[in-house]
């Protein structure tokens, strides 16, 4: 679309890009998300620290560029988005993919209360200096909004399923075939094991489905902070209906989210606003119906509409009978699964890079206007 991009980012990881894209890395030991074995808190802590501070860096000697975008993570780096873009003449957009430091309660983290009221005016302060913010939903843009920053500068910018991920047939998947699926009814947590996404209901779903249902096939695929205890717990409570997979590569995305019949996402009703789950975009995009135990603001849940079922966090009785009555009705399955790819290819990394692109470049000119405004004011002075 015309720009030329500059990535920041930590760690020394790969640096290829495509074109008109260029990686600029800290060179730094990037701590480890909540996806991987989790460190020490503190370390951890320390880690973030670091890096972002390696960010900052690295983002005051680039060259002037005209829009300078601050993600949420690491944590709290919005706060450095105006300064950066200050160093650049630039435009400060916010990107927030979560909201902190308020969601760090749900992941855990708890600060003394002091420190933490302190940490969320900070991070207002520096929301309502920017030129603009992206919220990923709804309800983050109307938690942003209550938080203090302006209404007007929020733009709700969806993120969107990944563009490898599309149906694959049932009967041509080597994933089925690998894990020895054959005929089985299919269910299938993919993603992020974290902290604020339970994992109790969905194994207390499996015990009742266990006795009740024991062909139905539970594969929980993915990573997190959450995943050992998952483990123990499945181990210990015998569910051998339910089978744990590693987090799959991006390639393979595709044949292990149409793996499953049906999928299920959760998130904590705390986090409501503060993120939102990308599983529920990613099975729809697949052509699979979904179940979401979540609150009911949440944009996951407005998502299902036609496509899928929002219960309620802690209702295990309601997720094994929904569980059912998928797989007893095979024209139910197919029906929500054709809503579920009208649903994921209304928005697509295409339509996303285009809005992106027209707010940057109504940013960049607002800006330069600023500029030509103030450059005039001087003459009279000089």
């Amino acid at each position: 679309m015309g720009w030329r991009v500059t990535v920041v980012a930590d760690g020394c990881g790969p640096s290829d890009a495509p074109p008109g894209v260029s990686v600029r890395r800290t060179g730094g030991d990037a701590p480890r998300d909540e996806r991987a074995v989790p460190r020490d808190p503190r370390l951890t802590a320390r880690g973030y620290l670091a890096g972002a501070l390696r960010l900052i860096q690295r983002a005051l000697r680039l060259p002037r560029h005209d829009v300078v975008v601050t993600m949420t993570d690491p944590p709290l780096l919005g706060c450095a988005g105006p300064l950066i873009a200050a160093r650049h003449g630039a435009a400060s957009l916010h990107w927030s993919q979560d909201v902190f430091p308020a969601l760090l309660p749900v992941l855990g983290i708890h600060l003394p209360e002091p420190l933490m009221r302190m940490t969320e005016r900070a991070s207002v302060r520096a929301l309502r200096r920017h030129d603009a913010v992206v919220a990923i939903g709804r309800c983050m843009a109307g938690r942003l909004a209550a938080a203090g920053v302006p209404a007007e500068r929020i733009t709700v910018l969806p993120n969107w399923p990944d563009p490898r991920i599309r149906p694959v047939p049932r009967a041509d998947n080597p994933f089925r075939r690998e894990h020895d699926l054959g005929g089985r009814f299919t269910v299938a947590y993919s993603g992020n094991m974290g902290l604020a996404h339970p994992m109790d209901p969905l194994l207390d779903a499996a015990a009742l489905l266990a006795r009740s249902d024991p062909a139905i096939a539970i594969l929980l695929i993915g990573e997190g902070r959450r995943r050992a205890a998952v483990a123990e717990a499945v181990e210990r409570r015998g569910l051998t209906n339910v089978r744990l997979l590693p987090l799959q590569p991006p390639d393979r995305l595709a044949e292990s989210l149409s793996a499953a019949d049906l999928h299920l996402a959760t998130m904590d009703p705390r986090a409501e606003g503060l993120l939102v789950p990308s599983k529920v975009a990613g099975a729809l995009a697949a052509g699979r119906p979904c179940l979401f135990l979540g609150p009911a603001g949440s944009d996951a849940a407005a998502m299902l509409e036609g496509c899928g079922q929002r219960l309620a966090p802690d209702d295990v009785a309601g997720l094994a009978a929904a569980i059912r009555r998928y797989a007893g009705d095979p024209l139910l399955r197919a029906a929500h699964g054709a809503r579920a790819l009208t649903v994921a290819s209304a928005w697509d990394a295409t339509a996303a890079a285009r809005r992106f692109a027209v707010l940057a470049e109504t940013l960049r000119q607002t800006k330069l206007r600023g500029a030509s405004v103030l450059r005039g004011r001087s003459l009279p002075h000089a």
